[in-house]
């Protein structure tokens, strides 16, 4: 427990201070995430990560989470083409290796590079969008609340199970407390800038992301349990990996950008 909780000051830290200190900081930061995201998910599937479908899905992921759209001046595919163009080449390696890169092989890595490289990617291009900060800070301290909310809620009052077959250790209680809190944290961003956010849009906005958030874990969770494994790496000394820190930022950023998309 005290090298988790080292580990997360820590770790916590220096994420908020390259998130505060620049732009370009923190989208270099992330691209790194996200490479050493999918060399986690390639060593959990059983892929070796430096083949060439390894390869394939390291340049893949790579490039759809750089923020292509921000940089106008860079000419770049757009991002069905460069999808399709990644799906080509992965069926293409089926054929040149006459299947000994298999169809499901192709699947898993296809899958992680979408799941991988656009979670990661609307981590930055919020950051870049007016306003950055106060959206990336307002969607992480959310989804830090909903956990810490959770967390703190299901050992006091939680008694029914959510999920048990995925997550035995989650309750119905700990989760709506989650969502609770979340919201709490999405009206004090409102107060602090109400002319960003209104009091009504918080309140949705701070559902949405706990909601998503922890769905998110249970889908990470879900596949740890297919695959046998505690957590998905080891780079973080009591956390896991980078996936088992990021599940729900690479389910809720996405989730958040695509609600931007509605009518307000």
């Amino acid at each position: 427990m005290k090298q988790r909780l080292v580990t997360g000051l820590i770790a916590g830290a220096g994420f908020l201070a390259v998130l505060f200190v620049g732009k370009l900081y923190f989208a270099g930061l992330i691209l790194v995430l996200a490479a050493v995201g999918y060399y986690e998910y390639s060593r959990m599937n059983g892929h070796p990560p430096f083949r060439l479908t390894g390869l394939l899905g390291f340049a893949g992921t790579l490039y759809i989470a750089f923020p292509w759209e921000s940089y106008p001046d860079l000419r770049a595919l757009a991002p069905e083409s460069a999808i399709w163009l990644a799906l080509f080449l992965l069926f293409a390696l089926t054929v040149i290796s006459k299947n000994k890169v298999t169809i499901d092989q192709i699947a898993l890595v296809f899958l992680g590079v979408l799941y991988i490289g656009t979670g990661f990617h609307y981590m930055i291009s919020t950051r870049l969008g007016d306003h950055g900060l106060y959206w990336t800070l307002l969607t992480f301290v959310c989804i830090w609340a909903t956990d810490s909310g959770a967390y703190f809620c299901g050992r006091a009052f939680g008694k029914r199970p959510l999920w048990p077959t995925i997550s035995p250790k989650k309750t119905v209680e700990g989760a709506l407390g989650g969502v609770v809190i979340s919201v709490v944290v999405a009206l004090l961003f409102s107060i602090y800038a109400p002319d960003l956010l209104t009091w009504g849009r918080a309140i949705g906005l701070g559902l949405v992301i706990a909601v998503v958030g922890q769905l998110g874990d249970l889908i990470q969770s879900a596949y740890k349990r297919i695959r046998g494994i505690k957590d998905t790496g080891s780079i973080l000394p009591g956390h896991g990996g980078v996936l088992d820190r990021c599940d729900s930022w690479l389910i809720v950023f996405p989730f958040v950008q695509l609600l931007s998309l509605l009518p307000q």
